[in-house]
């Protein structure tokens, strides 16, 4: 089963050691249509996206002005309605997709940890990346080499363990850190 979570922040348990602790918010979501294999068309509410394509599949499926997003996923329910959160009540693991923070473009230094040269005066060769080609043969730079560019703001997925999910208020408790900022749009997923 797949779920559309808003991620809150992190937190910690008050027990004895504490235990660092990840807070998402379930987004409430309906049910469209539900086809094969429990695969099933949900709308959520997220942003003030509107237009005719919105507009039309609200019409067609019923619902409020409030749920202008749609997304395919795995889901409980066998008919049309209220996304059904009954499972995760007795979930123990949960795969975690979020896009990690855009961090721009950077250097070779901060994406790729490399070590970079002497601090020292007159040395030149402080966060450069260094020499990227080879010598008369091949005569180009190999391709995957290693260089700055764009960091951060890919597709993540990591295992968390459930300690808590309190029902009536939407609030999913896991074990650890999951990628993303506060306040990013993510999918949970449960394992077991």
């Amino acid at each position: 089963m797949e779920y559309i979570v808003e991620k809150i922040g992190m937190s910690r348990t008050i027990s004895n050691p504490s235990t660092p602790v990840t807070l998402l918010r379930l987004l409430p979501a309906k049910v469209c249509e539900v086809g094969e294999n429990s695969r099933a068309i949900v709308a959520y509410a997220h942003t003030k996206t509107n237009n005719k394509a919105i507009k039309g599949q609200q019409k067609k499926y019923g619902l409020s002005s409030e749920f202008n997003q749609f997304a395919t996923l795995s889901v409980a329910n066998s008919e049309a309605g209220d996304l059904d959160t009954t499972p995760l009540n007795e979930a123990k693991v949960l795969k975690v997709s979020f896009n990690t923070k855009g961090r721009g473009f950077q250097g070779v230094i901060k994406r790729h940890g490399f070590s970079g040269g002497p601090a020292s005066h007159g040395s030149r060769f402080h966060r450069r990346p260094g020499s990227i080609g080879n010598c008369e043969w091949p005569g180009r730079v190999q391709p995957g080499r290693k260089m700055a560019g764009h960091y951060g703001n890919e597709k993540t997925t990591v295992k968390n363990e459930v300690v808590s999910f309190d029902s009536a208020n939407g609030i999913l408790v896991l074990k650890g850190s999951v990628p993303g900022f506060n306040g990013a749009m993510g999918r949970v997923r449960i394992v077991k």
